[in-house]
């Protein structure tokens, strides 16, 4: 068996079933290995920051790693947008870089580059392979500290002589470290403040935002009179009716301070206290006022669940069941095409059971509002900042519930950084539907620039955050990727158009011009 071999079958043998890739003339030993191992589904990306994007979006939705495949240096730097915001999201994965083999470096020829300098920032596990001997065994490793809690990136670089050599074999998994329970000191902390009656938030993230974690937390927001927050970049949110209701911390500043001037207490669970994503002259980045109270019961990597039904325990709670809401839906929408309508017409037809991607930006403000009775639900995020993460998160999370619907709301500025992701979509035949809101603006640029106190943009500003001149076509860039697509005009089309697409099978997507 030859190293790349070795790599592959370790990671079926590890529970690492599927794998993004994008790879090159280094990693074709590798690619022979996938064609020799039916149990891996590949699932090619036409660039590499819809490969990693794919990947983060699986890990969220399977609680599980998936592999990318990455040509090089260059390979890897074009996913890393991606995987600074997988980094945020604190998933796993694990990513297989080639490298030239090892006696060929020494010509520095044009694809060499200090491939472990770039992975670095967002790999928490780092190593290259020296041996087809030892590369199953690195494989097993590299599993391993991508599942260690809360979850991480894991970055293995293959040689090409590693993969090619003989002398490889598949290695055992060690036992994976359950993660630990915040100390007793802390949880009971924790319960004294709630029964003190001071008004208190809990600030959540990871899996205290869906499933055991909060159906825990509702019961003690229930109980105590607790609000429930989620970060405005979270990663998964199960919320709809029948599902406790957790509230997103604001994005803009003085949302935030105003979101969070009624508490004096604030409990942590594997998030931390809330902060403007920018600084801006002569404002507070900071949400929470000087008088509150901020106590961490859960850092990240301890068990967000197990810290939750713990201090469910410590409390003393009823069993109360599941608090939430009864499904409510909005009316359908009809007329001129208003942002309101857009989130009125998604919150009246959203299916039981969707994962809604959402990088909307300025132009969903209003969603969450609008969706909050629908029926239960999982959303998902923009964790780093870095936009262009919602087609590929789409894909990874569609590739992980294939029998799931997939609403992915993007907005037209941030959808053309992976569009190609549109392609992987069609190829794989995914069961998404895509709602991109043409602005033909960086709009949230403009905001933020009358944020800054440097008087209105001119002709050059207003021309680096307008898009238009010519304005994209998405029905048309659609097409070309294989996705059929259509243009909604009125709210009447677009609830037309978006009952099609959530009732239909395969991807399809919906331009709506603003």
């Amino acid at each position: 068996m030859d190293g790349a071999e070795s790599i592959i079958r370790t990671l079926v043998a590890g529970g690492v079933d599927t794998c993004f890739s994008n790879p090159g003339t280094s990693e074709i030993h590798l690619v022979a290995a996938l064609d020799r191992v039916p149990e891996i589904h590949c699932v090619l990306g036409l660039f590499e920051g819809v490969v990693t994007g794919a990947a983060d979006g699986y890990a969220r939705m399977a609680e599980k790693p998936a592999s990318t495949l990455l040509h090089l240096g260059p390979g890897l730097g074009n996913g890393l947008a991606n995987l600074h915001n997988a980094s945020r999201a604190h998933v796993p994965i694990l990513n297989l870089v080639g490298q030239h083999a090892t006696y060929h470096l020494r010509h520095d020829t044009p694809l060499v580059s200090d491939i472990e300098a770039i992975a670095r920032p967002y790999s928490k596990w780092l190593r290259t392979s020296a041996s087809a001997s030892e590369a199953g065994r690195d494989a097993s490793e590299a599993i391993v500290a991508a599942r260690t809690a809360p979850g991480q990136i894991a970055t293995l670089i293959i040689p090409a002589d590693v993969g090619w050599n003989e002398g490889g074999s598949v290695a055992a998994l060690p036992s994976l470290t359950r993660p630990p329970l915040p100390a007793t000191v802390t949880v009971e902390h924790a319960a004294a403040m709630l029964r003190s009656g001071s008004r208190t938030a809990i600030l959540m993230d990871g899996n205290a935002l869906y499933g055991n974690g909060l159906v825990a937390a509702g019961r003690i927001a229930a109980s105590t009179g607790a609000k429930l927050l989620a970060p405005y970049p979270l990663t998964r949110l199960q919320r709809g009716a029948g599902i406790p209701k957790v509230d997103r911390v604001q994005y803009v500043l003085e949302q935030g301070i105003d979101q969070f001037k009624e508490f004096r207490q604030l409990i942590l669970v594997g998030a931390q206290a809330p902060v403007a994503y920018f600084a801006y002259p002569e404002k507070s980045s900071v949400f929470t006022s000087p008088e509150c109270d901020i106590h961490t019961l859960a850092r990240p990597g301890e068990d967000y669940a197990g810290a939750l039904n713990a201090l469910a325990t410590a409390l003393v709670l009823r069993d109360t069941g599941v608090q939430g809401g009864q499904t409510v839906r909005p009316p359908m929408p009809s007329g001129e095409i208003t942002l309101q309508g857009l989130a009125a017409a998604i919150g009246s037809l959203l299916p039981e059971n969707t994962l809604v991607v959402d990088e909307s930006m300025t132009s969903g403000r209003g969603l969450m509002t609008a969706t909050t009775g629908a029926p239960p639900h999982d959303w998902l995020g923009n964790t780093g900042g870095s936009i262009g993460i919602a087609m590929p998160l789409a894909v990874g999370a569609a590739v992980a519930c294939p029998s799931r619907k997939v609403l992915c709301l993007s907005a037209d500025g941030s959808g053309m950084y992976t569009l190609q992701a549109l392609w992987t979509m069609a190829r794989e035949g995914l069961n998404v539907t895509i709602v991109v809101f043409a602005n033909h603006d960086y709009a949230v640029l403009k905001r933020e620039f009358s944020y800054l106190g440097v008087g209105n943009p001119g002709s050059r500003a207003l021309d680096m955050f307008e898009i238009g001149r010519p304005n994209l076509d998405w029905v048309q860039l659609a097409k070309g990727m294989g996705v059929p697509g259509t243009r909604a005009s009125s709210l009447d089309e677009f609830g037309k158009a978006l009952r099609a697409g959530l009732e239909g099978e395969g991807p399809t997507l919906i331009e709506v011009p603003l």
